[in-house]
């Protein structure tokens, strides 16, 4: 049986989701499709690959999806044998993914584990 990750999305020390901010701007039919590819990366993990999503850097992570004509970005990270924390989502407007989120995505973990170990996680 394959492995199933447990998604967690990442929330800043003042209680900020950047992903749940995102989709409230999305429409409901626009949001049930981003959550859908959110819960198909609890079963895919590591072998994510294009079109669904690929590997950046610096093990931060692209989850792809097209919404309203828009391609849209779910940056995340794997942490603690089997857990997806999910950063911050954006609106791609360039070829490739700016250098800026990556680097969000990358402060996002460093405080993430910063505040959560493999024995808090769960209060996340």
């Amino acid at each position: 049986m394959e492995k199933e990750w447990k998604i967690i999305f990442y929330k800043t020390e003042t209680g900020k989701c950047p992903v749940d901010d995102f989709l409230e701007t999305l429409s409901e039919v626009e949001a049930e499709r981003m959550l859908k590819r959110i819960d198909e990366l609890k079963t895919i993990g590591y072998n994510i690959t294009r079109p669904k999503g690929s590997h950046l850097r610096d093990k931060i992570y692209e989850l792809r999806i097209t919404v309203a004509n828009n391609e849209t970005r779910t940056l995340f990270f794997f942490e603690f044998e089997n857990y997806i924390i999910l950063t911050h989502s954006f609106i791609k407007k360039t070829n490739k993914v700016p250098e800026s989120e990556i680097n969000k995505a990358l402060k996002y973990k460093k405080d993430f584990l910063q505040r959560y170990n493999k024995s808090n996680i769960e209060g996340a």
